[in-house]
């Protein structure tokens, strides 16, 4: 099998594309350059896509003897990941960059270009799994559950998984794979994984925001439209957050309290107690089935609402193209613009992006 080894210049796509070469497939490694004024060094486990994390992808091409290319990405990455963060975050919703990735540059422009250019697979280092199930390719969570990456992956479809090959998702824990990677000489065996946004390195999403979007001030209200505080700009705030709201009228039973809302039209940020963060139902109508699709319009499953979030049994119902969700417990701090993962116990059934939540705690009238 050719296969394409997506390197990101980190250890886990180092040893998935050393993997492919131990199995006797024809390997080929590039790296994507993602960023036209990429940062030449990383600060510790911020920031990815650097020039140094090329020329680790690069050593670790030559140490397996494989061919290596830096593909240039820049554009759509700019266009379909970063342009679309702005956009969401200007529309009051709460983006997953990863996500968005991994659907339009990962799996489909890499993936398309590497089907052009005769390769069957592209490999990475994810950790997940695929099965050769009753009715196809299935999609399902990786053995380490601590390092699973199937909510991430969750946007893929048929054709995609169809094309995809994750050597990792079988190893027990990741201190096999910097073993491994220590064992092959590979010199980022012990290199720091990377956190936060690749495009906003120093981890300063707010700052980032209101250079990109600006500043303009708006009111707080609690829950019955009282004003409580001010803010610079809504876009700043998501869902759940407790920290840094500056509000001047404390809450009459002292109790912290929350972003419950984020309402970009009138620029307002709705807050309240933190019970009222619990979530009884949400649907969204931008989905995707990973594999073959429900064969019922109603199904019970398990739905993930963030890549660390634990899977909550739920009912499901699609309708004409929105899909709504139940859980059995309310889910806490949802945000409209994050992606909905659901599961059939370890399978990825597929994913939504949430437009609509009902709060589980009406307002008090």
């Amino acid at each position: 099998m050719r296969v394409l080894a997506a390197m990101s210049g980190g250890v886990d796509s180092a040893v998935a594309a050393a993997r492919a070469v131990d199995a006797g497939h024809d390997v080929v490694g590039v790296h994507l350059a993602l960023s036209r004024a990429g940062g030449t060094l990383r600060t510790g486990s911020r920031g990815c896509c650097t020039i140094e994390d090329a020329m680790d992808a690069r050593r670790a091409s030559d140490l397996l003897g494989i061919p290596f290319y830096v593909w240039d990405f820049s554009e759509r990455f700019r266009d379909d990941v970063i342009d679309d963060f702005i956009s969401e975050y200007r529309a009051g919703r709460t983006p997953n960059p990863c996500m968005r990735c991994n659907e339009k540059i990962k799996f489909a422009a890499l993936l398309e270009r590497a089907i052009e250019l005769g390769f069957d697979a592209v490999c990475t280092g994810h950790y997940a799994t695929l099965v050769d199930g009753a009715e196809g390719l299935e999609l399902h969570r990786a053995s380490d559950a601590a390092k699973d990456q199937s909510y991430v992956l969750g946007v893929l479809n048929a054709d995609q998984l169809a094309h995809t090959y994750f050597p990792l998702g079988s190893t027990p824990s990741k201190a096999i794979v910097r073993a491994e990677a220590a064992e092959r000489g590979l010199t980022v065996a012990q290199k720091p994984d990377s956190h936060d946004i690749c495009f906003i390195p120093d981890g300063d999403t707010r700052g980032w925001l209101a250079e990109k979007v600006g500043t303009a001030t708006g009111e707080i209200v609690d829950r019955s439209g009282s004003v409580v505080g001010s803010h610079e700009g809504a876009h700043s705030f998501t869902v759940g957050q407790r920290r840094g709201l500056s509000l001047g009228t404390p809450a009459a039973d002292g109790k912290p309290r929350f972003v419950l809302e984020v309402r970009p039209v009138s620029n307002t940020v709705v807050v309240g107690p933190k019970e009222a963060l619990a979530i009884g139902e949400i649907s969204g109508d931008r989905h995707s089935w990973a594999g073959r699709a429900p064969s019922e319009a109603a199904f019970d499953c398990d739905v993930q609402i963030r890549a660390h979030a634990d899977p909550v049994p739920a009912r499901a119902h699609v309708d004409n193209g929105v899909i709504t969700v139940f859980p059995e417990k309310p889910f806490e701090g949802v945000a409209p613009g994050q992606t909905a993962v659901i599961y059939d116990g370890t399978r990825v059934v597929g994913q939504f992006t949430i437009a609509h939540t009902v709060s589980a705690v009406p307002a008090a009238t």
